[in-house]
């Protein structure tokens, strides 16, 4: 199996934690993403950061398109590798 990740940017932890709930209901995850902090470059502050919502993805059975418009119900986006 390959290593694939989707990384999905969210505007702030609120909206990441609701994000990781919904994706496990939605698309069946096996397990729960990786929720990491993402600070802006030169900041400290956490209201200038970013969430990223790391998922797994090793039977590469996630649409990235699905993703897409998933993570756009909260103002993100998917990175793409």
């Amino acid at each position: 199996m390959s290593d694939v990740r989707h990384v999905l940017v969210l505007p702030d932890r609120d909206a990441a934690e609701e994000a990781a709930l919904a994706l496990g209901e939605r698309f069946g995850l096996d397990e729960e993403p990786q929720l990491v902090r993402d600070a802006l470059a030169g900041e400290d502050d956490a209201e200038d950061a970013q969430w990223l919502l790391v998922l797994r993805d090793e039977r590469q059975r996630l649409d990235p398109r699905a993703l897409d418009e998933f993570v756009g119900e909260w103002d993100g986006w998917r990175e793409e590798p």
